[in-house]
């Protein structure tokens, strides 16, 4: 592990705010962010990360005197000036007042509601509906705020605006149209005050305020859609590699025929990942026959909406006997075996 490292993964928002952070206070950030130095999901389960990381969670910091730090904001908090923490008592109060703001009532709706359209998560109507009308509140409560302000605390730019901004940065480039966010002006105007700094900029670069609200449509916003797609294009690539093997072949014996031998590897995944793409972009949501079977009649209403639903290309039905079934002599015994209790 290299001095003043932080490992992240690509676009990850949470170690935005440490990297701007170090944008004001110069501080010096070699970022690992990508193979080979750091593989996300591989590398942060290794024994020497844990050792130093023991929930392997990223952002994670590793200073050049060995001092080793996770959480973002904690992250941030270190890589900071005194100017950015809040320079006295009252302000570094009010500083980190804004920054467990961000955590606690933007970040939960934020993510309800973005994460189905990027699909992540699966959608729910209701939910969203909730998150939508916290999310008007929490920028309600900044926009009284800024009503006579430039920046969150004091008259410059601490940690407590790079919080926020990061904490709103998908909400403004997913699904704050101009109508949404048209009521919270001084939000609005802060937020572009923000990403007009040199330092946000750097880390930033150019955001794209959302013109058309990103929809959750059942087709495209499928929870899965954008994965299939990735696991679509890694499908490919080993049939890709495999004729890049056979042309390269023909100029050079050794390297062509390892190239041609990796793509047959790859090759043989192309069912295997080319399925598992198509079960993620499922149109059949379990949560819906979830709400059906608990809410309402199961014969008259859940197993029709199953049955109606049901996608048999990416799902498949099983049916269990225990081998001791004089021991299920309640039903709730059974319930226990199925979940697993």
């Amino acid at each position: 592990f290299s001095p003043q490292t932080l490992y992240t993964y690509p676009e990850n928002w949470r170690a935005f705010k440490a990297l701007i952070a170090a944008q004001y206070s110069g501080a010096r950030l070699r970022v690992l962010s990508g193979p080979p130095h750091f593989h996300f999901g591989h590398t942060n389960r290794s024994p020497q990360f844990l050792q130093k990381f023991p929930l392997g969670k990223v952002p994670a910091f590793e200073g050049d005197d060995g001092f080793c730090v996770f959480e973002s904001n904690a992250i941030a908090y270190y890589v900071s000036t005194e100017e950015l923490r809040g320079s006295t008592p009252e302000a570094a109060a009010a500083v980190l007042q804004w920054v467990n703001f961000a955590d606690s009532d933007v970040v939960p709706p934020a993510s309800t509601w973005v994460f189905p359209t990027l699909g992540i998560l699966h959608y729910n109507k209701q939910a969203t509906e909730v998150a939508k009308d916290e999310v008007r509140r929490v920028l309600g409560v900044l926009d009284g705020h800024l009503r006579t302000r430039t920046f969150l605390v004091g008259e410059r730019v601490s940690l407590a605006d790079i919080s926020l901004v990061c904490a709103l940065l998908w909400l403004y480039k997913q699904v704050l149209d101009p109508a949404f966010r048209g009521p919270f002006g001084n939000v609005n105007r802060w937020f572009l005050t923000c990403l007009n700094q040199p330092q946000f900029k750097a880390v930033l670069g150019e955001v794209q305020l959302c013109q058309r609200m990103a929809q959750f449509d059942g087709e495209g916003g499928t929870p899965g859609g954008h994965l299939r797609g990735v696991w679509g294009h890694f499908r490919d690539t080993g049939d890709t590699l495999g004729t890049l093997g056979d042309t390269f072949g023909a100029v050079s014996g050794t390297f062509g025929a390892n190239l041609r031998h990796f793509g047959v590897i790859l090759g043989q995944f192309r069912g295997i990942l080319g399925h598992f793409g198509e079960i993620l972009g499922c149109p059949f949501i379990l949560d819906e026959f979830k709400r059906k079977y608990s809410n309402e009649d199961t014969l008259g209403v859940a197993l029709p909406h199953f049955w109606e639903h049901f996608d048999r290309e990416g799902w498949s039905l099983w049916y269990c006997q225990y081998r001791f079934p004089e021991e299920l002599s309640h039903t709730f015994m059974s319930c226990n075996l199925i979940t697993g209790q």
